[in-house]
């Protein structure tokens, strides 16, 4: 099955679920002072799903792979402002932990995406 739009991908799909638990996380009260963290965090899962949707519509496997390799890099963004949030007592374990795996469930999948491209280059 060939894949027309970006909103078909998997990693798309997973990211936009990244975003949505983001938006819940720093809608807390314990968030709602610290404006930089939330702008970073906040940044880098839009920066994963909007760098997975441009990619994908760059028309070459090379350039989607360079894209899908920015959107992997704004995962661990992502992953260090939890270890940020919750150094601040932000967010408790169980929170960390759901949206910690989010994003490495993202990640993994833009990995396989990429090692999939690679292959047809």
């Amino acid at each position: 099955m060939k894949i027309i739009k970006f909103e078909e991908l998997e990693c798309w799909k997973e990211a936009r679920i990244l975003v949505r638990m983001i938006y819940d996380l720093i809608d807390s009260k314990c968030f709602s002072k610290d404006y930089r963290l939330i702008d970073q965090i906040n940044g880098a899962g839009i920066s994963v799903m909007n760098n997975i949707a441009e990619g994908f519509d760059s028309q070459s496997n090379k350039e989607f792979m360079r894209f899908l390799r920015i959107a992997r890099r704004s995962t661990s963004e992502v992953q260090s402002c939890l270890y940020i949030a919750i150094d601040q007592d932000y967010i408790n374990n169980t929170s960390f932990d759901k949206l910690y795996a989010q994003s490495d469930k993202v990640r993994k999948i833009i990995d396989g995406l990429i090692r999939y491209l690679k292959s047809k280059l």
